[in-house]
């Protein structure tokens, strides 16, 4: 793995102004250029040479479950994890009042995007903790915020979230965890959570769960839904580490990837914990740590694209395999390289739009996030949730489409090695199975979808979307009419998709009307198509930064990179963004081609 680093900049620096963002940020610590250059650099260090070369052996030795009270992680990561906290990085972007640095949270995203292609697994233990720690933040009272945010944001301790249990997964209001009173005013925990991603392990003395359980005579289904703070171990008022919470791990789970990171049972059993924020309001505030955990998958997304990159760039180069068609490529060698081939330059192609592309969706929302925690802090609610409302907005496409094209970028990096690509030892199909979970977990692509035709528009009266719309082709205006011919056909091609958009929004809410069968049968072509009009959106706004630094580019260098952008949005333009025929098609099929067979006559041979 190599950090990106003149792509990250790009990024940062040119394509969304991240310098001028920092400038006028009034509530976060001064993050200047030299900064961030400092966090970019060492980030890129840790990644490249303790990170990224743990990634392998974690995928061979996986964790390995010992007793209900200790998981063993892989060889190194509790060492890498030490020297991640001993520099401080888990409190980046957290207040000062709690031991943090009080830097823009964008900036650790940043980190975070470096940090999850050169190992994923390693970064959900600290990634996990964020979460959890901004929930906290957000939702629990003064009391339980100085008591277990400094060991949390040091990194002394990690943190969890505990939502699924054997009879339900994303239907929560099934959820059965009990909470009862004590007599000192907290609460006695029980039940069994599962799918829990680093419910135990050794890199640190506590962990910090975050459960969803109901008080007695809650209202049913979500209504009905508390959050609590539940220690692995308890915790002195000076800040000792004491004997065990009744908190343990039955089993872990013997997965397809993400072998590096445990995924556990939990059994609560009488466990002691607090409430966290009200009664009854627990999904409410667990909704925090799920959005920070939805754009945190959608950054898996990315990572796997750009990882998937790395492992066939190279090697495209490198195998030898025939004869270009138009001619000997490389006339001194027994075949071509397998890059001057179509067929492979296209899965290159995909996997570099995908990356870059990705990256920048991401970073946007970074920005947005900051602004949005401006707002707060300044006590401006009504900006606070015009920003708050934007975002839920966007991060159905993000975490929904970015993981399907990590997916694919992933399985494209395998076809590229040919048989080789299923072959253990060259690596790259472990991309593939560490990213497979993404479209899953924090809820599956199809919820995704539902949650963004359904929810975020149908319920609004489709204002988001037109909102998003207009913002699309104010994006397109200053390139309508440009003098290059190529942006400015990208530019009308954008502007008449954010149109058709809006369209096929109102054929799909005319349909509901009679039928609201239609919203779920046509939400994830839904998805997809807004996921292909948002990343070629994001691919013409850095044409355009190219095509401009290119009047003015010093040195060979500089005019390749910014050539290949213009090249990449080509590709994207005519390869990928016309994939939203299809998904127009599929988006407006009759509902009798779905729904008419009976569920009996899926097979007369077996599940009878």
């Amino acid at each position: 793995y190599h950090a990106p680093l003149r792509e990250v900049r790009f990024q940062i620096y040119e394509n969304h102004g991240f310098e001028a963002h920092y400038a006028a940020l009034k509530q976060t610590s001064t993050c200047d250029r030299e900064t961030v250059d400092m966090v970019v650099e060492a980030s890129a260090q840790l990644c490249e040479t303790e990170l990224a070369p743990l990634n392998e052996g974690a995928d061979r030795a996986g964790c390995e479950w010992i007793d209900s009270h200790t998981i063993k992680t892989p060889p190194g990561f509790k060492e890498a994890y030490d020297l991640y906290r001993e520099a401080g990085w888990q409190g980046l972007s957290f207040p000062e009042q709690y031991g943090g640095q009080n830097l823009p949270a964008s900036l650790a995203l940043v980190q975070a995007d470096l940090m999850a292609a050169a190992n994923y697994t390693w970064l959900m233990f600290p990634g996990l903790s964020k979460g959890a720690i901004k929930t906290i933040l957000d939702h629990a009272t003064d009391e339980l915020k100085d008591k277990w945010l400094p060991p949390m944001i040091s990194g002394e301790f990690t943190g969890t979230m505990c939502l699924t249990e054997p009879q339900c997964g994303s239907d929560l209001g099934q959820v059965t965890t009990k909470a009862e009173l004590a007599d000192d005013g907290s609460y006695r925990i029980t039940g069994t959570k599962i799918f829990i991603s680093c419910g135990e392990h050794d890199m640190t003395e506590n962990i910090v769960h975050c459960v969803l359980a109901r008080l007695p005579g809650a209202p049913e289904g979500t209504k009905g839904i508390s959050l609590f703070l539940v220690p692995k171990a308890h915790v002195d008022d000076s800040g000792v580490v004491g004997e065990r919470n009744n908190v343990e791990i039955s089993r872990i789970e013997n997965k397809m990837g993400c072998h590096g990171s445990p995924t556990c049972q939990i059994e609560f059993e009488g466990a002691k914990g607090w409430l966290i924020g009200s009664a009854n309001r627990g999904l409410n505030h667990m909704f925090t740590f799920i959005n920070t955990s939805r754009v945190g998958t959608a950054v898996q997304g990315v990572a796997a694209a750009e990882l998937a990159f790395q492992h066939s760039l190279w090697y495209c180069k490198d195998r030898k395999s025939m004869r270009a068609l138009s001619g000997a490529k490389d006339p001194d060698a027994v075949a071509d390289a397998i890059i001057h081939h179509p067929s492979v330059r296209t899965m290159l192609l995909t996997q570099k739009a995908y990356a870059e592309g990705g990256r920048s969706m991401v970073f946007e929302c970074a920005k947005m996030a900051d602004n949005m925690d401006e707002k707060k802090m300044s006590g401006d609610t009504k900006g606070e949730k015009a920003i708050d409302e934007r975002l839920a907005f966007l991060t159905p496409i993000l975490k929904g489409f970015l993981t399907e094209a990590g997916k694919e970028a992933a399985d494209l990096g395998i076809q590229s090695y040919g048989g080789h690509g299923f072959i253990k030892d060259n690596k790259v199909e472990q991309v593939f199975r560490d990213v497979r979970i993404a479209s899953l977990w924090e809820g599956t692509t199809q919820i995704q979808a539902l949650d963004l035709l359904g929810r975020k528009i149908m319920l609004q009266k489709l204002k988001p979307i037109g909102e998003h719309c207009a913002l699309l082709r104010g994006q397109c205006k200053p390139y309508l009419f440009s003098s290059n011919s190529t942006l400015r056909s990208h530019a009308w091609s954008i502007y008449s998709h954010s149109l058709e958009w809006q369209y096929l929004t109102y054929r799909i809410a005319a349909r509901a009307a009679s039928n609201k069968e239609y919203i779920s049968s046509s939400s994830v072509d839904y998805l997809m198509y807004g996921g292909y009009v948002t990343l070629a959106a994001h691919w013409l706004k850095m044409e355009a930064m190219a095509v401009e630094a290119l009047a003015s580019a010093k040195g060979a260098e500089e005019e390749s990179f910014y050539t290949a952008k213009v090249q990449t949005s080509a590709f994207v333009f005519e390869k990928l963004l016309p994939r939203t025929r299809s998904h127009k098609v599929g988006m407006l099929a009759p509902m009798s081609a779905i729904m008419d067979m009976d569920p009996a006559h899926f097979s007369f041979d077996h599940a009878r």
